[in-house]
């Protein structure tokens, strides 16, 4: 019982079904993140920009640089899973500003999009990106020269 308790509630599980599920819930929500929000501002960069939510009044091209990093950049990094924890944080701060100041007064079916992608990428902040991952291989490449 003692073993069954500690594998659901490990997340440094050594079981090669909990690592390839986190791997394939890491790649598809980033592949489903670019291909929504990423391609979306690729298209509206050529010639409707204008209408980006641009909640903090920055410069339209700075907030264009920002969003493109957050919904194409840092996406392809949680998918190769190289700097995991770090690439999520821009991907958090954008959902979590669409959901909380973009979308406060939306109805809950509104905002249901931004918050479950908010959770999945805290789920991904916690857990971390797994064993089949580039971070997995650099942390322990450096670790064996120690």
């Amino acid at each position: 019982m003692k073993k069954i308790i500690q594998a659901i509630v490990d997340p440094n599980s050594e079981d090669t079904l909990y690592h390839t599920v986190l791997l394939g819930f890491r790649m598809l929500l980033s592949a489903e993140m670019i291909y929504i929000y990423g391609l979306e501002n690729i298209i509206m960069d050529v010639g409707l920009a204008q209408q980006l939510p641009n909640p903090f009044l920055l410069n339209p091209t700075l907030n264009m640089f920002f969003l493109l990093i957050a919904n194409i950049l840092c996406p392809f990094l949680v998918i190769l899973g190289c700097f995991t924890r770090l690439s999520v944080l821009p991907i958090l701060a954008m959902t979590l500003v669409e959901y909380l100041v973009l979308q406060s007064y939306d109805s809950p079916l509104v905002k249901g999009l931004s918050f479950t992608y908010s959770l999945s990428y805290f789920l991904i902040l916690f857990l971390g990106s797994g064993k089949y991952s580039l971070d997995y291989l650099i942390y322990h490449k450096t670790r064996r020269i120690y």
